[in-house]
C-alpha cells in the first residue's frame, strides 16, 4: 500500500502542533511544581468535578471529560482521594458503580493553584497570540474535533 501524499508545510504543522502541546504542558506543569502543587492532571479533574452539574461524576464520565489524556484514572484517583481532594461513594444508579466528588480540601486546592496556572498559561500562551489569532486557531483545531473517533 503506498503512503498517500502530504505537503511538506502540513507534516511540518503537526510536528509544530505536538511539540508545541508538549512545551506548553511542561512549562505549566513546572510553574505548579514550583509553587508546590500537585500536576496538572490533577487540577483537570478537580475541576470538572466542582463543574459537574450533579454531585460527582462516575469514572468514565470523569475520563471522557478531563482535557489530559489519563491512561491511569483509577492510580490518579486512589492518589487524590488519599490527598483527601476527592471522596468517593455508591452510585445510587448502579450498586456496582461509584461517584467521585470534589471534598472541600479539593475545591480549596483547586481554587489556590488556578492563580499559578493562569499566570503560566498566560506567559506560555496567552501573551502569544492576540485575540484574532486566538479566534483563528480556535476555529481550525475545532476542525479536528468534529472528527469520529474509531471505536
Amino acid at each position: 500500500m503506498d503512503a498517500p501524499h502530504i505537503p511538506d508545510k502540513k507534516i511540518s504543522a503537526w510536528i509544530e502542533l505536538i511539540r508545541s502541546q508538549k512545551t506548553l504542558l511542561t512549562l505549566i506543569e513546572k510553574a505548579l511544581k514550583d509553587a508546590g502543587y500537585p500536576p496538572l492532571t490533577w487540577y483537570d479533574v478537580l475541576l470538572e468535578l466542582r463543574n459537574a452539574e450533579n454531585p460527582g461524576l462516575r469514572p468514565m464520565d470523569l475520563e471522557n471529560r478531563i482535557l489530559l489524556p489519563q491512561y491511569g484514572l483509577s492510580r490518579l484517583l486512589n492518589r487524590m482521594e488519599r490527598a483527601g481532594l476527592i471522596a468517593r461513594s455508591k452510585d445510587p444508579d448502579d450498586g456496582r458503580g461509584q461517584i467521585i466528588e470534589i471534598s472541600p480540601l479539593g475545591r480549596q486546592v483547586q481554587a489556590e493553584m488556578w492563580p499559578v496556572y493562569a499566570t503560566a498559561l498566560k506567559s506560555a500562551f496567552g501573551d502569544k497570540l492576540t485575540n484574532s489569532e486566538a479566534k483563528k486557531l480556535l476555529d481550525v483545531l475545532a476542525r479536528f474535533r468534529s472528527e469520529q473517533v474509531p471505536g
